[in-house]
């Protein structure tokens, strides 16, 4: 009997998925695409700054949209009262974020100042820059945490010249409550992904399944309702990408590490680590061109530049 009804649940899905495979291509996240919406990005920005502010005309856009480097690309950017803010969402723990951000806000500074003389003895006034990433990832970290661009200097000073601080949020539910409750869709964001990996981890259900389930539980309880059944086949396509995005970097994690232990001296670890980071994007590429994917596809999906898997293909000989 059991298995008759999973047929017949399997069949179910089958015909859904019909209309909701991913497409080729999706630069964004869900979070990116919730909050692109002025109106929840000024929620956001109250709730973060204990502010009440009405009027979403007020923030000033200016994400560097199709600006890419080393396959790294800007979330979330506006200014408002004077400050410049740079909202990133993450999955993944990611202590670089700081030097990323560091690319980022001097694009974003060449862009505001690029009719005016930085030869003039006029001082030129820019907005000061305020840097935040939205963790929600499965890695246990505190609600409230700070990664810093002098982590990563090799000759470690007190007092460096350069310095930039990227306070990180735990946005996983059950996190940052007092924020959560002054910003819906951020609460309700949590609860969605909270739900999918529940599904997930059942093990019963394909990745698909396990999303679309996770999409009808929340259009039932009102959790981000309007958002998905306007969006859902969008949304269903990005759970799946951002699921599988992640996975991928686990095992480039794990890689990395089992090849470093091998290893057993420091220069042998680097070497190691590295060569085995390479090994599986290798596969991972090949994967993707089995698929029908484009070189600038992969490069974005794997966050790497375009060169590095030009290269690695050109290894590899794969057509």
């Amino acid at each position: 009997m059991s298995k008759r009804k999973n047929a017949q649940r399997s069949r179910k899905y089958s015909v859904r998925n019909r209309t909701v495979k991913a497409t080729k291509k999706y630069k964004d996240t869900i979070f990116r695409m919730l909050f692109e919406n002025k109106e929840n990005l000024l929620s956001l920005y109250n709730a973060m700054n204990h502010k009440n502010y009405t009027d979403a005309d007020a923030l000033q856009v200016v994400t560097l949209e199709n600006s890419i480097y080393m396959g790294m690309k800007n979330d979330l950017a506006f200014i408002l009262d004077m400050n410049l803010y740079l909202y990133e969402h993450q999955s993944t723990y990611n202590p670089n974020m700081p030097l990323r951000d560091l690319f980022y806000i001097s694009n974003e500074y060449q862009k505001l100042v690029v009719q005016k003389s930085l030869y003039s003895s006029v001082l030129q006034k820019i907005p000061a820059p305020k840097f935040v990433v939205f963790y929600n990832g499965t890695r246990e970290i505190e609600d409230v945490s700070e990664f810093r661009l002098s982590s990563a200097y090799e000759c470690q000073t007190d007092d460096p010249d350069l310095e930039l601080r990227v306070t990180v949020l735990n946005v996983n539910e059950g996190h940052n409550q007092e924020l959560m409750e002054h910003c819906q869709t951020l609460k309700e964001y949590a609860q969605y992904v909270a739900k999918v990996r529940k599904y997930t981890s059942l093990g019963e259900l394909s990745l698909e399944e396990a999303v679309e389930c996770a999409v009808e539980e929340c259009i039932k309880e009102g959790i981000l309702a309007e958002f998905l059944i306007q969006n859902r086949a969008e949304v269903i396509s990005m759970s799946i990408f951002e699921y599988n995005k992640d996975e991928e970097e686990k095992k480039l994690r794990k890689a990395e590490f089992e090849a470093g232990r091998e290893a057993g001296i420091e220069e042998g670890r680097m070497a190691g680590i590295e060569e085995g980071r390479m090994e599986l994007l290798k596969q991972l590429i090949q994967r993707k061109l089995s698929k029908g994917k484009s070189i600038d596809e992969i490069a974005e999906e794997l966050e790497e530049s375009v060169t590095v898997i030009q290269n690695l293909i050109g290894e590899c000989e794969i057509k």
